[in-house]
C-alpha cells in the first residue's frame, strides 16, 4: 500500500514538474543549414533560391531588390512574457538579372528592446475626459457635422 503511494506521489510530482517547464515557440522560416549554404552569389538566381528555400518571408519594396527570410524563436516560462531566445534574418541581394549577388545574415545583435514609458498613447488635439467620451456624440450622428 506504501509503495502505490509513493508511485502516485512520484507521478504527481512529476507531473507538476513538467508543467513548469518553459514553452518554445518557433515562427517564420525553419532554418535548414545545409540548404542555406547551398545558395551561391554569382551561381543561383531567384528560381533557383525559391526552389532551394522556398517563398520569403518578405521583400524588399524600394531601392535593390533583396529577398528576407526571418526566423524567430521564444521562450515562455509559465505564466510570464515571451522572451526571444534566438532570432536570425538571411538577407539575399539580386542585380538587375536576377542573379544572387550575395547572402548576408544577422542575428540577435539587430534586435531592438522597446520599452515604452507609459500606458498611454500620446494624441495631439483636445483633452477629453469620461463624460465627453461616453456622451460626446449625441446629437451629431447623421447630422453631418462629425465630432468636435
Amino acid at each position: 500500500m506504501h509503495a502505490s503511494l509513493r508511485i502516485i506521489g512520484a507521478l504527481g510530482a512529476l507531473g507538476l514538474v513538467a508543467g513548469c517547464s518553459s514553452i518554445e515557440n518557433s515562427r517564420g522560416y525553419l532554418v535548414d543549414e545545409i540548404l542555406v549554404q547551398s545558395v551561391q552569389p554569382g551561381i543561383d538566381n531567384r528560381q533557383s533560391v525559391e526552389g532551394t528555400l522556398g517563398r520569403p518571408t518578405l521583400t524588399s519594396q524600394y531601392g535593390d531588390p533583396i529577398w528576407y527570410y526571418v526566423s524567430s524563436r521564444t521562450e515562455q516560462a509559465p505564466f510570464t512574457t515571451p522572451k526571444i531566445a534566438s532570432h536570425q534574418v538571411l538577407a539575399i541581394s539580386f542585380d538587375e538579372a536576377g542573379n544572387v549577388v550575395s547572402a548576408e545574415r544577422t542575428g540577435m545583435e539587430q534586435v531592438v528592446r522597446l520599452e515604452p514609458d507609459s500606458d498611454a498613447t500620446p494624441t495631439l488635439g483636445i483633452e477629453r475626459g469620461l463624460l465627453e467620451d461616453l456622451f460626446g456624440n449625441i446629437g451629431t450622428v447623421g447630422t453631418g457635422m462629425g465630432g468636435r
